[in-house]
């Protein structure tokens, strides 16, 4: 379990160190996928409004909660707020859209998906909105519109008022843009979501998270897999077959995914490791009756190439005809 700040500051509640992360997973299969992992023993489900099956989601949280799986405080729910619902006006429809969708009448997390605010699409038009402003056009592009991020954020600390929300945080932010959010902010960013894996080891960003009380969620914690379909990475960026990562995983017994996964919680980490596959979900869980040795913790850490595979300043141009570099 990873503590994480309340937004009163005076306690902390626990997210589960290992979530199911649901991107990419086929609205026809996610209900069923959520009752396998609830039935394994997740209590965790990273979710958000792009990925396009959240309506799906919450018919299978309705169904893991009527029949008795477990209770909806036991469970930790996070979404996101899309780039298009920046504008404060729009940012408590756009919480309330996804409690419907996943019908829940709170989240344990509300986070900003990404540091890009984009127009207003309204969901009538299309929902999810997606990173085009209209996909039909000659020549579609992203449509970035200037709104601070402190004004979005204090629309965010609204939801925690409003009982909406438990904790707020947000995704793909760098110490720049945190201690910037920090400084205007009257709640605290409670968590972090960010790339993290071991060719992307962002120690700095994890020890500043770790001195801010700030938790940290690693998205895409076995690297390359998730990428390779969409020509974001290659078959070779993979660590499965890394001679370092087979050794170790042949000395305590496991399998590759899981050395990286217990890498990652062994950080102090939580990490959403997405699949479809009901047969890996216990695997993916099964994190805790064994550790890695400070010796095999050096190993891994020693694969960094600070390489990123979500990058909005390679892929926004690539796919959404649109240079925006966040990183840099």
């Amino acid at each position: 379990m990873i503590p994480v700040s309340s937004p009163d500051n005076t306690s902390a509640t626990h997210m589960p160190s290992v979530g199911l992360g649901l991107w990419k997973v086929d609205p026809a299969s996610v209900g069923e996928l959520i009752h396998e992992a609830i039935s394994v023993g997740y209590r965790h489900l990273d979710s958000a409004c792009d990925y396009g099956n959240e309506a799906e989601v919450g018919k299978g949280i309705e169904r893991v909660l009527t029949s008795n799986l477990c209770h909806r405080e036991d469970l930790w729910v996070t979404s996101k707020l899309w780039n298009t619902f920046h504008e404060p006006k729009y940012v408590r429809s756009a919480i309330e859209r996804t409690l419907r969708d996943l019908r829940l009448e709170y989240l344990d997390s509300y986070l900003i998906h990404f540091p890009i605010a984009l127009a207003y699409v309204p969901p009538e038009t299309r929902y999810p909105p997606g990173w085009f402003f209209e996909p039909d056009a000659p020549n579609p592009s992203m449509q970035s519109i200037k709104v601070p991020l402190a004004e979005t954020w204090g629309a965010m600390e609204e939801l925690v008022d409003a009982g909406l929300v438990r904790t707020i945080g947000v995704c793909n932010f760098g110490v720049s843009l945190l201690r910037d959010l920090q400084a205007g902010a009257r709640i605290q960013p409670s968590s972090l979501q960010v790339e993290m894996h071991p060719r992307l080891t962002q120690k700095k960003l994890l020890r500043f998270c770790d001195q801010e009380d700030i938790a940290v969620t690693a998205f895409s914690p076995l690297g390359a897999p998730s990428y390779v379909s969409l020509g974001m990475a290659k078959e070779g960026d993979s660590l499965f077959m890394h001679e370092s990562i087979l050794a170790i995983a042949d000395a305590v017994g496991r399998t590759p995914a899981q050395v990286l996964l217990r890498w990652g919680v062994q950080r102090g980490t939580a990490v959403v490791p997405k699949t479809s596959q009901p047969k890996r979900l216990a695997e993916n869980i099964s994190l805790f009756d064994f550790s890695l040795s400070a010796e095999q913790m050096l190993v891994i850490d020693g694969l960094n190439e600070n390489r990123r595979f979500n990058d909005p300043g390679d892929f926004c141009e690539q796919a959404f005809n649109t240079f925006f570099p966040i990183y840099e």
